[in-house]
């Protein structure tokens, strides 16, 4: 059966009958209390999309720029954040840059003329035009034309997104600030600079190039920052700044065993508010139909992907947060055992020796309750 539609779906991409269909649009929730637009195309357009991704990321990966980290082969957000931390030792100024709805307002005719740039394939060209014309559907049944932005959810979204930006940035800025190092995850960008004269000419300039682009950066969001930590002197306004759910600023830390002081990126608030409010969905404390066992099960592969990621930098700061775990726990407990029902003492007595006899229960339980040291995340 999913040989023959495979079959349908390669006679029709190669015959150039293949049309998509409408994305459906789904809104998912952003940290700032907002939503985020995604179009989600069909499985089978999903398969298309994939088979042009194939053919067109290995002409475009040699093009990109070693500093554009977003959807990448090799590189990650980590790297991304590594090299941020590492650039903000040695510049005393950044450019955070926000492109105001980007992957909405991407023009389709300058990111049409990109793709032509590398390749005259005709069906990756002619189905590409196509998925970036195709209609919303909405969750209503109405379905939507859109004038302009590639939708995301698709396959194929990231690799255009990247290129486009490519060329409205990312060369841009190799041709005329080559002096100005950057990284860019799709449309996270911090710039850095050393001085404030000249984040602020940039910042001009970049209005500018991204109008010429039919991209407009975000009034309210793009800001200069200083590095400012306890061995730079001055005041602005702005001291801190977030690059992909850290915040960068002024911070404590031990350095070879020595207490020191620098400009460094731990997990934002924005983030652990994130975090907090998958937690208290979960709802740990009113299960107590379950086994222990199975409330680790619900909380430890988000812990996990929540520590792999946040813990790289300054992983002390993911401590409180999580910890918070703990205490539904211990109602879970209270609720469960008539014993501890009434006894605060007695259930945090019961907590500590349930950890200490089985430590790798919750993924948590390391980071929060063992020898984790701020110097081991820097």
């Amino acid at each position: 059966m999913i040989s023959n539609n495979l079959y349908k779906l390669w006679n029709r991409l190669s015959s150039g009958s293949y049309f998509p269909s409408p994305v459906r649009r789904v809104d998912i929730p952003k940290a700032d209390g907002g939503t985020r637009p995604l179009g989600i195309p069909t499985v089978a357009d999903r398969i298309a999309q994939e088979v042009v991704r194939r053919k067109l990321e290995p002409i475009l990966e040699p093009v990109f720029h070693a500093d554009s980290y977003g959807y990448r082969p090799g590189k990650s957000a980590i790297d991304a954040v590594r090299q941020a931390r590492q650039r903000c030792w040695r510049y005393n100024w950044v450019l955070d840059i926000d492109v105001k709805g980007y992957f909405d307002n991407i023009d389709w005719e300058l990111l049409l003329k990109s793709v032509r740039h590398h390749t005259d394939c005709p069906w990756v060209l002619l189905y590409i035009e196509r998925w970036l014309k195709v209609p919303v559907s909405m969750g209503d049944g109405s379905v939507v034309e859109r004038q302009a932005g590639t939708p995301q959810g698709g396959v194929i979204s990231p690799l255009l997104a990247n290129l486009f930006l490519h060329y409205a940035f990312d060369a841009w800025m190799a041709r005329y600030n080559p002096h100005i190092p950057f990284e860019r995850y799709a449309d996270d960008i911090v710039c850095h600079c050393r001085s404030a004269d000249e984040a602020q000419a940039l910042r001009s300039a970049l209005q500018e190039r991204l109008a010429a682009c039919k991209l407009e950066m975000h009034p309210g969001k793009t800001k200069i920052v200083y590095c400012k930590d306890k061995n730079r002197c001055g005041d602005h306004p702005n001291t801190s700044f977030d690059f992909l759910g850290f915040t960068f600023r002024a911070r404590k830390t031990m350095w070879k065993g020595v207490p020191a002081h620098g400009f460094l990126p731990a997990v934002s608030q924005r983030s652990l508010k994130s975090i907090s409010r998958t937690v208290k969905r979960w709802r740990l404390h009113l299960r107590s139909d379950m086994p222990l066992d199975e409330l680790a099960k619900i909380a430890n592969p988000h812990v996990r992907g929540w520590i792999n990621y946040f813990s790289h930098f300054y992983r002390t700061a993911l401590r409180p947060t999580l910890k918070r775990i703990d205490l539904y726990v211990i109602r879970w407990a209270r609720r469960k055992f008539k014993r501890l029902r009434r006894k605060t003492k007695g259930s945090r007595d019961w907590f500590d020796r349930l950890r200490r006899a089985d430590p790798n229960l919750f993924a948590h339980w390391q980071l929060c309750h063992g020898n984790g040291r701020t110097s081991g995340a820097v």
